[in-house]
């Protein structure tokens, strides 16, 4: 399993998705190659492994930057026509000739911090600024580059761990060492994207303050070009609901090689949670990490709503703190606003806790397939969820059973409290709500279903 930035240093999301994956596949041994940005994280798991996990291979991005070389081995780095074309390629946001990269670096054990140092990059990349960019500055696009450049080949340098199977949870990085994988020990991959990844990025960094204006669209195009590669090695690239299916082949995912798989749940967890004894009190629970991509904030802002009309409201934010300043900001934002009952409990069983909540909010700016939807309707609570992935489709559904909570546009407010007031209000709609939330997990989303399908996928490939 090709994990980056979740499993197992971060809960939630797909860190719990593949916790429970790997405890539900018993008959399976696992390799966990597991892709951090600091290498401080090292060994700080959030997660006791199950026990058929072999290994853990960790791989760490800060550590590029502690790469050295010497004056002699950059100069004696030569490049062939194809490699330069390769690489020129690379720089301009194509799809380079990747068996060419995992040569150089995989086999000829290329130095990374060589190459960005070297004469033959020089003048690769003057070729490429006379050609292409003759009209900005040299300087900043030289340390740009370099500074994208540093991070990927130096996971091309890394020794592959054996395996039958590669599989990978996203197209950036780890689709990389997917594809490293499948090409060195001639073993299939597989792909699994919880969100489209390539989309995700590019809002990140439209939005990033560190990226200079001009700059935005290099990186922007170098996670294109990770995807095509990782879409171009996968032999089965699977998703969690049509929409991303269609969206994988805008980007250029083959659709012979695409399946559907939908998250899954232990609905007999979440089955047995009783509904919320009256106390006069109406319960909001919000199951999140602390990151700007879920927009706390906006949660937030629109509970001082909720609360202005209905005092007798508490929200519980339940989740690990995954940007500690932004958790700061929300935290300065309530004390600002002067709004009383609003917890941040941190992270804690959600099993018991659910006893104490009415219904559920997920505000995220970007989602896939979110389990904490599909948990909540398990646990018969209802869900006010922006309208981002799946979410749509998991409140209102293509069957009989009925909303199972309200939708509503990112980043709006006024649209949220208006929601969160509509259930606060309406005791017997929710309630109902929850009764067909639970009925659609039980009829489309456990994680029997969702198994079954990953097992024979898992054939497919192997035979």
């Amino acid at each position: 399993m090709i994990l980056e930035g979740s499993y197992p240093y971060v809960f939630g999301g797909v860190s719990s998705w593949m916790h429970r994956y790997i405890k539900a596949m018993p008959e399976q041994k696992f390799v966990l190659w597991c892709i951090g940005a600091k290498a401080e994280d090292r060994g700080r798991y959030k997660y006791e492994l199950p026990e058929n996990v072999v290994e853990v291979r960790e791989v760490f991005l800060d550590d590029a930057l502690k790469l050295k070389s010497s004056r002699r081995e950059r100069n004696r780095l030569k490049l062939t026509r194809q490699q330069k074309d390769t690489f020129m390629d690379l720089f301009e946001g194509k799809s380079p000739d990747w068996e060419v990269l995992f040569e150089l670096f995989q086999e000829n054990q290329v130095n990374p911090a060589a190459m960005l140092m070297s004469r033959e990059f020089l003048r690769v990349f003057i070729r490429l600024c006379k050609e292409k960019f003759p009209y900005i500055s040299f300087s900043e696009f030289f340390h740009t580059v370099r500074s994208m450049m540093l991070p990927e080949l130096y996971l091309l340098t890394q020794p592959v761990p054996e395996a039958d199977l590669y599989h990978a949870t996203a197209t950036g990085y780890s689709g990389l060492l997917g594809s490293l994988g499948k090409w060195k020990n001639k073993r299939p991959f597989l792909l699994t994207e919880h969100g489209i990844y390539t989309r995700e990025r590019e809002e990140e960094l439209l939005r990033a303050d560190w990226v200079l204006p001009f700059f935005r669209q290099q990186w922007i195009d170098l996670f294109y070009v990770f995807s095509t590669c990782a879409y171009q090695y996968a032999d089965r690239v699977t998703c969690l609901f049509e929409r991303a299916r269609e969206m994988q082949q805008e980007i250029g995912c083959p659709p012979e090689k695409q399946r559907v798989i939908e998250n899954g749940v232990c609905l007999e967890r979440f089955s047995g949670i009783p509904p919320k004894q009256e106390d006069g009190w109406v319960d909001i629970g919000a199951v999140v990490r602390i990151a700007k991509i879920k927009d706390i904030k906006t949660m937030i802002y629109a509970f001082a709503e909720v609360k202005a009309e209905m005092p007798n409201t508490r929200l519980h934010i339940m989740g690990d703190v995954d940007d500690p300043e932004y958790f700061e900001e929300c935290r300065l934002l309530v004390k600002q606003l002067g709004i009383s009952d609003i917890v941040f409990t941190g992270v804690v069983d959600i099993i018991p806790y659910m006893e104490k909540i009415d219904f559920t909010i997920l505000t995220s700016i970007s989602e896939g397939q979110p389990l904490s939807v599909l948990e909540s309707f398990a646990a018969g609570r209802a869900c006010v969820a922006t309208d981002v992935g799946c979410c749509r489709e998991l409140i209102y559904g293509k069957d009989e059973f009925g909303p199972a909570g309200l939708c509503v546009p990112p980043m709006n407010k006024e649209r949220l409290a208006q929601a969160m007031l509509e259930l606060c209000q309406k005791s017997a709609e929710r309630e109902r709500m929850g009764l067909a939330g639970r009925a659609r997990v039980e009829e489309y989303y456990t994680d029997v279903l969702s198994m079954q399908k990953y097992r024979k996928l898992y054939e497919e490939v192997s035979s």
